[in-house]
């Protein structure tokens, strides 16, 4: 099976505002009983830069139709994450598979440390500066959804203080 992740595949010419960013496109194969049938998946995640994050899967018989099947499923799956200066606001765990993530803030100036699709997320939906670290598996999808399963863990002190029944300022000290 052939794999192609093409490199920095970006099309932003959309009227929405939104970014959007290829990160896999896999070569599948259907044996049926004349041979075999030959389709493309693609993996695209969407965001506006400014906390919201898509991520979809489209399937095709040709790549460019996959894409925008992938595209169009992203965003209708998009979910908003409070950012604070560009980073996350504490350390957060995420998996999906066997893909273990670890996401920690950062100061400004750090940048994105990130391997592969984990940078992707992060450039669409608009963090500036995270450390991150990737365990188990890399395939693209279990990393992305792993990712995602972080970034929906994270809480605000806000919510944190609500939930207790204290201020922001308690929760501090």
């Amino acid at each position: 099976m052939a794999k192609f992740q093409p490199r920095g595949a970006q099309a932003e010419g959309n009227d929405d505002g939104l970014k959007e960013k290829m990160i896999a496109v896999n070569r599948v194969t259907k044996v049926v009983k004349g041979g075999r049938t030959l389709s493309f998946a693609a993996l695209t995640v969407v965001g506006d830069g400014d906390g919201r994050i898509g991520m979809g899967k489209g399937k095709a018989k040709e790549v460019p139709v996959a894409v925008q099947k992938a595209m169009e499923s992203a965003r209708r799956n998009m979910v908003k994450v409070s950012l604070k200066n560009g980073t996350i606001h504490h350390n957060v765990v995420g998996e999906h598979g066997a893909a273990h993530v670890i996401m920690a803030p950062a100061p400004a100036g750090t940048g994105v440390i990130a391997g592969g699709p984990m940078r992707a997320v992060f450039e669409v939906m608009g963090v500036t500066d995270i450390v991150t670290k990737s365990h188990g598996s890399t395939n693209p999808y279990n990393m992305v959804r792993a990712t995602l399963d972080a970034l929906k863990r994270s809480t605000t002190p806000a919510t944190v203080a609500a939930k207790r029944g204290k201020t922001v300022e308690e929760i501090f000290n």
